[in-house]
C-alpha cells in the first residue's frame, strides 16, 4: 500500500547529532525578544523626552536601558535623541503597545523586573492618552 522511504532524511532526527548551523534555547530566544522590545520602547521614551520632559520619562528611559543592556549581556543600547517635531499622542500609544508586548514576553519569561517595569510603563502611557484630549476626540 505505501512504498518504504529509500532515502536518509534530510531532518535530522537522531538524538545527540551535531547539526551545522547553532542553536538558542527558548530562553535565549525571550531574552533576545524582550530586549528588543524593550529597546524600541525606550528609543519612543527617549523621543517623548523632547516635546514633553519630565523627570519620570528620564528615570524611565534609564530603566529601560538598564533592562536591556541586563539581556543583552552587558551591551548597552543605543539612545534616540529627543525629538520636539514628534507627535505626542501617537508616541503614547506606540509606547503603550510596545509596553503590552514586552510585559507578555516578560510574564512568559518570568522576567519580574522586566514585567513590572513594562506594566508601569503601559500604565504611564495609557494615564497620557487618556488625559490628553486629542485622543478623546478621535475615539469619538
Amino acid at each position: 500500500m505505501y512504498e518504504p522511504i529509500r532515502a536518509k532524511s534530510v531532518h535530522s532526527t537522531m538524538a545527540g547529532t551535531a547539526s551545522d548551523f547553532p542553536h538558542r534555547s527558548r530562553e535565549e530566544e525571550l531574552d533576545i525578544q524582550l530586549a528588543g522590545h524593550l529597546a524600541a520602547l525606550l528609543a519612543v521614551t527617549d523621543e517623548l523626552r523632547g516635546p514633553a520632559p519630565s523627570a519620570d520619562l528620564e528615570t524611565a528611559a534609564e530603566r529601560l536601558a538598564e533592562q536591556v543592556t541586563r539581556l543583552r549581556g552587558g551591551r548597552a543600547p543605543l539612545r534616540a535623541t529627543p525629538s520636539a517635531a514628534a507627535d505626542p499622542t501617537a508616541l503614547h500609544r506606540r509606547a503603550h503597545a510596545l509596553a503590552g508586548r514586552a510585559l507578555v514576553v516578560a510574564a512568559s519569561r518570568a522576567d519580574t523586573a522586566a514585567a513590572i517595569l513594562a506594566a508601569e510603563r503601559m500604565d504611564a502611557h495609557g494615564a497620557a492618552l487618556s488625559a490628553d484630549p486629542k485622543e478623546l476626540s478621535a475615539a469619538h
